[in-house]
């Protein structure tokens, strides 16, 4: 087990490091998990997008010298506001918040940040992400929609990205890998579980409750721990691309 590996190994989401750590390890670049406190249907956690990014980064943590900072944990989730728990912010105030970290960082000499995003409707860090150029400070959004396709098939998910759209089958395998004690019964009923929902093509100006009354959009019966392991070594994978754009080189791989 690498130094980075013993860093965030036996620890929740939350990272551990101190302060003279960090300064002993002089990282150039710095992971932002981006989430989200939206309804996830009947069986998995308001946070889910919160525990996916910080899964996702703490992988990427743990095999290269970067800064992984804790969680935005409540993000753009309007479009599920119908259901109870799902709290938002609107896009202005995540893109504010992304930007004064952004500073913050490069004040302290760190002039790069990959954003670690857990949910599809934070449009606006695309956005964040265009206009660093010429800030002094270059940044990424991870994953992209590549990345995640080939992650896909590589844990041979049967429902595509447009299908799988939220609660279903990658989300709830990635769960039931990283974090199974977070998935309640009864995502295994296709019957009961399951929502296909492939015509939504006023999604934004009616939400999720016009497509679905579970909140899922999905199926998440299809749902494994394997598929789960598979998809997080797809994306470690697909990680190293942006590795080596940002200059970051690889301690090790689990």
């Amino acid at each position: 087990m690498t130094a980075s590996a013993q860093r965030i190994s036996g620890r929740g989401l939350l990272p551990a490091d101190t302060t003279g750590e960090v300064r002993d390890r002089r990282p150039h670049c710095a992971l932002l998990p981006v989430g989200s406190f939206e309804q996830h249907g009947p069986f998995l956690p308001l946070t889910t997008d919160t525990v996916i990014a910080c899964t996702i980064a703490e992988r990427i943590a743990a095999a290269h010298p970067v800064l992984l900072l804790p969680p935005l944990t409540i993000s753009c989730s309007h479009e599920h506001a119908a259901w109870p728990g799902t709290v938002s912010i609107s896009a202005r105030t995540l893109h504010t918040v992304v930007t004064d970290i952004t500073d913050s960082l490069r004040r302290q000499g760190i002039h790069s940040l990959i954003l670690v995003n857990g949910h599809g409707g934070n449009y606006v860090l695309r956005n964040v992400v265009q206009e660093s150029g010429g800030t002094g400070t270059r940044m990424a959004l991870f994953p992209g929609s590549a990345d995640w396709a080939a992650a896909r098939t590589r844990a041979g998910a049967k429902t595509s990205s447009h299908s799988d759209m939220h609660a279903g089958e990658v989300e709830t395998s990635l769960l039931l890998h990283a974090h199974p004690e977070l998935v309640r019964p009864g995502y295994e009923s296709a019957e009961s579980a399951d929502c296909v929902a492939d015509e939504r093509e006023h999604l934004l100006t009616l939400g999720m409750s016009a497509y679905t009354d579970s909140g899922v959009i999905g199926r998440p019966s299809l749902a494994s721990a394997r598929k789960g392991r598979e998809l997080l070594a797809g994306l470690a994978e697909a990680f190293d691309a942006y590795a080596e754009l940002f200059g970051i080189k690889a301690e090790s791989h689990d």
